[in-house]
């Protein structure tokens, strides 16, 4: 089982797309600005090919470490690499992987699944992260639904799409 660079860089741009939407003024923009105490003015200038650039790095990074979390056939290769035939043709582990493949391989691969999984890690992790940060900086309930809420929603369509897709 490979790792489907093409389908990361796609899921890489969902964070993009859903940012535009979600902190749009007309949906969680304005509630954001107000949750973080900015104005429109605040928010003009900074290098915004920089600030887009490394948005996409780290969206890639996520979206990285995502698949390993949404497809479990990944573990299930983890587990044999430790064996130095397990990719040489006609060993017995990797007889024994394609077998697993043929009969298990495509378990658990559909969009719902990476959706659940992708909640999980919205929930698991981004939630107790952002929430610790957003407590000791005295950012309100407001702050943190906003933004929990945005990386989860992203989370799940990611994994949705890395599990169905790569």
């Amino acid at each position: 089982m490979e790792f489907n660079f093409l389908i990361t860089a796609l899921a890489a741009l969902i964070p993009m797309i859903l940012g535009f939407i979600w902190y749009n003024p007309k949906v969680f923009g304005t509630a954001w600005m107000n949750a973080c105490g900015f104005t429109e003015e605040d928010l003009k200038g900074g290098n915004m090919a920089l600030i887009f650039i490394l948005s996409y790095v780290f969206s890639f990074f996520l979206a990285s470490i995502l698949s390993g979390m949404v497809i479990h056939q990944y573990s299930f290769f983890s587990s044999l690499m430790a064996d130095p035939t397990w990719n040489e043709a006609g060993s017995e582990t990797y007889k024994f992987s394609q077998t697993y493949m043929e009969n298990y391989g495509q378990n658990h691969r559909s969009f719902g699944h990476g959706v659940l999984h992708g909640v999980i890690v919205g929930l698991f992790f981004v939630l107790p992260v952002l929430g610790t940060n957003a407590m000791f900086e005295r950012k309100g309930f407001k702050y943190i639904a906003v933004n929990v809420g945005y990386w989860t929603v992203c989370l799940a369509i990611m994994g949705g799409v890395i599990c169905q897709f790569a």
